[in-house]
């Protein structure tokens, strides 16, 4: 006989039993029936909006099946409930499939006929419960659940920790169980837990259940831009859900909640009417561009051409579709504006949405491709006197602009044909009226398709009224557009306001009249005067179209950065791209533009100022909407954060840009280099294996038009002169020759067995490369070809390129490639060993800093930068170090001294217009100065005062700065004087020592006692 410790068993996974329909959610069920139980213990618990006593929860339970009910039709809560009663609600709330036919149990009367056995069987099957005694095979359908009982199914569903110390009343093998539920705050300790749980307790349990598993979603509402979901529950209450990422707009997402320890995965769409981003970018001929948007857009600002750049190009017309989602971009009608069939192309879009919630700042690449023969979409008869004829997509105006295109009823047209771009053509000849038939032919569009011809009917009417105006716009205080009801053939005097407010253009395409004005409208409500208005059946009217102008309030925006090498690869570019049109002023100021370097510091020097803004000058192009400005020389490889502000745009009322801020990376603007070439031979017998090595300063392409490990981009020449001069003597690289990257810089190529060496005395082995690029696709060498001539692996040293001091303790060696292994015993800096050493690679090359332990004199005379004769330093390769000596150049800035400044009376020219009451201040530095007198680069100030800065010279060490008086000219005991050298200095080179260093910028200050002694400017 089994022990009844163990009558009901829990399965954590319903699925693998039963195979089924429904995976037991054990944290649901367990949760629930501890619920239920603990309350229904101890009072009258409400679990729902409807069902508040057990009565109601009996009753809710039976609407859905779960219970029956006794004959009487009484629910018998009060009697105590039993193993078939339980395995039944078990097998109702989970949702179990009936088992029918099989009889696992000997009990009597367990067979067909008992109404119990079909639930039994299912949560057999299940796992979740199991007869009383399992050898004899007893399930006791009649027999009853006691409390403790449930208690070890609780602990268990739960995973609560069974204690060892235990202070309860339940029988021996129940006591951690029962105690595990109490210390949970499920159960009462004043509880009788061997006694039998009722039917209301099934019944709370089960309701519990019920509700659990019955919960769900009946709303959601999605908030703070998709980033917060909040969920209305079938019970009333509400769950918010923070996401880590927002939700994309107007797609259904799948979002996962935890509630009451029920799993949920709820399908969740964020539906947003305004536009959050460019959907997509197309083109399906060469003069129109579709932008798709994800959602509506705000018409002025999507329908304003200004929001639309495409470089190189301009557009006519920006429509916007019914549903405000799509703008169709129309280039120019000039052959310049028309796209190229296949070719990339990248437009950036500066569009508000409809709320104005956000500005759709976005680049996105598009490739026009066009596959369609041009239609005639529509024909209109204008009155008797010419009809209009449109076409499906943009033609060619010479093909539209010739009447021998045009039959009709079959008949060549008498009269004369106008073109209005896109694909619009008015025909004027008199036609009766009465219905007509249309053949075009020999109509193009842009991609060189002729028109499929056709019939085409059309009625002509007699048109008796002039034309009326529909509707008029603004896109600023000088432009009006103006649409009628037909098609206009001429308009007379248009004036605003005012008749001395005359229109300085007129344009007519079709129904649409474009009006610019000199005179600027006022902000208020404004009259346009249309004298003559006529149609093509010669109507006419004076026309009025009232308006109130909407401003242009769109901020122009940076779309774009560019960092290049220019002027010979001597000095880096930067270009800036704008959304609009912006004022030429502010384009052009260089206070808007900042340079950091990547700690956030303003770089100084190479045409930057001390603020980092450009000290050279800046061009603005307002066709390109671009400005650009070139600096005086290279900026150290690595990022840089440029800094755009206080730009207008060229609207009526200026709008100005946000602060702008991006990140730009200098070192893909570098071309790759070749740094070292070798080749290695061996002879087998009579014939060579020859291996050619190319060393770059730069990651190399393996793919694309940059390719590095093409065959065909190697010729080679025996008799080599490394300025390519002898081009006619190379030859190609063999075609069976593998070319491959050995590591990101370096090329391998190796060559079929030979029959001569390619090193043969007197030989001079060189490669010609052609057209390979960095992984950034820039092009290595001039007009894409490389020279280098090609030694012997054994006659390869890597060599210095330059070694600098840098500063009084520091050495800065660059060499001409890379080199694995730095051995810093390889090096004596003024007969001794450097204290230590620090190495990076930069362009391909190594670049060692030493510091020393002995400082250099500041003018470098008598150091010494000695190689060892047999240096370990080598590259990856084995190539070694060269020994060959190395002049140490001097890059030590002069630097002022602790020194006092002087200052004195003096001269500074002679004769009548010669200043007076001159003084000079004496700066004096640690070597020999050289200085060009640039009285600009230098202020002085007396007593906190700007004076006027004569001049500066060099007196050996000293800075001499020239300068008048204050206060009547003169400068009494106790006054402070302050002299300045700006940052400018360090590209203008005003003040240096004599190997040309520039000084760095100073302040040096005395309280002067007395200008004592007199100095001569010479």
């Amino acid at each position: 006989m089994r022990n009844t410790s163990d009558p009901i068993k829990e399965n954590s996974n319903v699925m693998n039993a039963q195979g089924g329909e429904k995976k037991v959610m054990k944290k649901i069920l367990s949760v629930a029936l501890s619920t239920a139980m603990a309350f229904s213990m101890f009072a009258s618990v409400a679990f729902g909006d409807t069902a508040v006593s057990p009565q109601q929860q009996f009753d809710a339970l039976k609407a859905k099946g779960v219970f029956t009910g006794y004959p009487d039709g009484t629910a018998g809560l009060d009697k105590e409930m039993t193993r078939a009663e339980f395995a039944k609600v078990i097998t109702k709330l989970l949702g179990l499939k009936e088992i029918t036919g099989v009889y696992s149990y000997n009990d009597k009367n367990y067979n067909a006929k008992n109404w119990a056995a079909p639930y039994i069987e299912a949560v057999t099957a299940a796992g979740i419960m199991e007869g009383k005694n399992v050898e004899k095979k007893i399930f006791d359908f009649n027999g009853k659940v006691t409390i403790e009982e449930m208690a070890k199914v609780l602990t268990i569903a739960l995973d609560l920790e069974v204690p060892t110390e235990t202070n309860n009343t339940a029988t021996a093998w129940a006591k951690g169980y029962v105690q595990a539920a109490i210390n949970a705050g499920l159960l009462d300790t004043s509880l009788n837990f061997q006694s039998n749980a009722s039917r209301q307790l099934l019944v709370g349990a089960a309701y519990a259940i019920d509700q659990a598993q019955s919960l769900k979603v009946a709303s959601y509402e999605v908030s703070e831009a998709g980033k917060v979901v909040t969920f209305k529950i079938s019970d009333g209450e509400s769950v918010k859900v923070t996401l880590d990422k927002a939700l994309e707009a107007n797609k259904e997402t799948e979002v996962k909640f935890t509630y009451k320890d029920k799993e949920f995965t709820e399908k969740v769409t964020y539906v947003v009417t305004a536009a959050t981003k460019v959907q997509s970018v197309s083109a399906n001929n060469y003069k129109q561009i579709t932008v798709a948007f994800d959602g509506e857009v705000q018409e002025t600002s999507a329908t304003n051409v200004k929001n639309y750049t495409i470089d190189g190009f301009e557009f006519e017309s920006a429509t916007l579709s019914a549903d405000k989602k799509v703008t169709t971009l129309l280039l120019k009608q000039s052959d310049a504006d028309t796209l190229d069939r296949q070719k990339e192309y990248t437009i950036a879009v500066n569009v508000k949405n409809a709320n104005e919630s956000k500005t759709l700042e976005e680049k996105v690449k598009f490739t026009p491709i066009d596959t369609t023969v041009p239609t005639v979409q529509s024909v209109t008869g204008l009155g008797t006197k010419a009809f209009k004829v449109v076409f499906s997509e943009p033609v060619k105006q010479s093909t539209v602009n010739t009447t021998s295109n045009f039959r009709i009823n079959g008949n060549a047209v008498s009269g004369s044909v106008k073109y209005s771009y896109p694909n619009t053509a008015i025909i004027t000849t008199d036609l009766p009226v009465g219905n007509h038939k249309l053949t075009v032919s020999n109509v193009e569009d842009f991609a060189g398709f002729k028109i499929a011809s056709a019939e085409q009917e059309f009625a002509v009417a007699e048109d008796t009224t002039a034309p009326e105006v529909v509707s008029v716009k603004t896109t600023d205080l000088t432009e009006v557009e103006i649409k009628f009801n037909e098609t206009i053939k001429s308009v007379g005097t248009v004036y605003h306001t005012t008749s001395g407010y005359t229109a300085s253009s007129v344009t007519i395409n079709d129904d649409t009249v474009k009006l610019v004005f000199n005179q600027k409208l006022s902000l208020s409500e404004n009259t346009v005067y249309l004298q003559n208005v006529t149609d093509y059946s010669n109507n006419s009217a004076n026309r009025e179209a009232k308006v109130t102008p909407v401003l242009d309030t769109q901020r122009p925006a940076v779309v774009g950065v560019k960092a290049e090498l220019a002027n010979n690869d001597s000095a880096h570019k930067f270009t800036f791209e704008y959304s609009k049109n912006v004022e030429s002023s502010d384009a052009q100021e260089p206070k808007n533009y900042t340079v950091k370097d990547s700690a956030g510091k303003v770089v100084v020097g190479k045409g930057l100022d001390s603020n980092g803004h450009p000290a050279v000058s800046i061009n603005y192009d307002p066709t390109t909407k671009k400005a650009s400005f070139t600096l005086l020389g290279k900026l150290d490889a690595g990022k840089y954060t440029v800094e755009v502000a206080g730009v207008r745009d060229t609207a009526s009322i200026a709008n100005t840009m946000l602060p702008y801020t991006t990140t730009v990376d200098v070192s893909n603007t570098i071309k790759p280099v070749v740094t070292t070439t070798w080749v290695e031979e061996n002879t087998a017998g009579n014939k060579y294996d020859s291996v050619i090595y190319v060393q770059f300063s730069k990651a190399m392409a393996i793919s694309g038009a940059g390719d590095v490990t093409q065959v065909n981009k190697y010729n080679y020449a025996t008799n080599f002169s490394s300025d390519g001069s002898n081009t006619g003597t190379f030859r190609p690289i063999p075609s069976d020759s593998k070319v491959e990257l050995v590591n990101a810089e370096t090329v391998r190529i190796t060559l079929p067995r030979s029959e001569t060496s390619l090193l043969a005395d007197g030989t001079n082995l060189g490669l010609r490369i052609a057209t390979v690029a960095d992984t950034n696709g820039n092009y290595a060498g001039s007009d894409y070809l490389v020279y280098t001539a090609v030694k012997a692996k054994n006659a390869v040293k890597i060599g210095v390129e330059k070694a600098e001091a840098t500063a009084l303790d520091t050495v800065k060696v660059t060499f001409q490639s890379t080199l694995s292994n730095v051995d810093i015993n390889d090096f004596k800096i003024n007969g001794v060993a450097p204290k230590s050493l620090d190495t990076t690679t930069t362009d391909g090359k190594t670049v060692a800093t030493f510091t020393l332990n002995t400082k250099f004199a500041p003018d470098l005379v008598g150091s010494s930068f000695v190689i060892s004769a047999t240096p370990k330093s080598q590259n990856a390769f084995g190539a070694p170090l060269s020994s060959d000596s190395v002049t140490l150049v001097d890059k030590i800035a002069p630097t002022v001294t602790d020194a006092a400044v002087v200052v004195g009376k003096a001269t500074f020219g002679t004769g009548p217009d010669a200043p007076t009451n001159v003084f000079s201040a004496t700066v004096e530095f640690n070597e020999n100065l050289k200085v060009t007198n640039t009285p600009k680069l230098f202020t002085v100030r007396v007593e906190g005062k700007d004076v006027t800065v004569l001049g500066s010279e060099a007196q050996g060490k000293n800075l001499v700065v020239y300068f008048n008086g204050v206060d009547k000219n003169s400068i009494t005991d106790k006054q402070l004087v302050e002299v300045f050298l700006k940052d400018v200095n360090i590209d203008a080179g005003v003040v240096t020592d004599t190997k040309d260093n520039a000084a760095k910028s100073f302040t040096k200050s005395v309280n002067v006692t007395a200008p004592s002694g007199e100095l001569t400017y010479n």
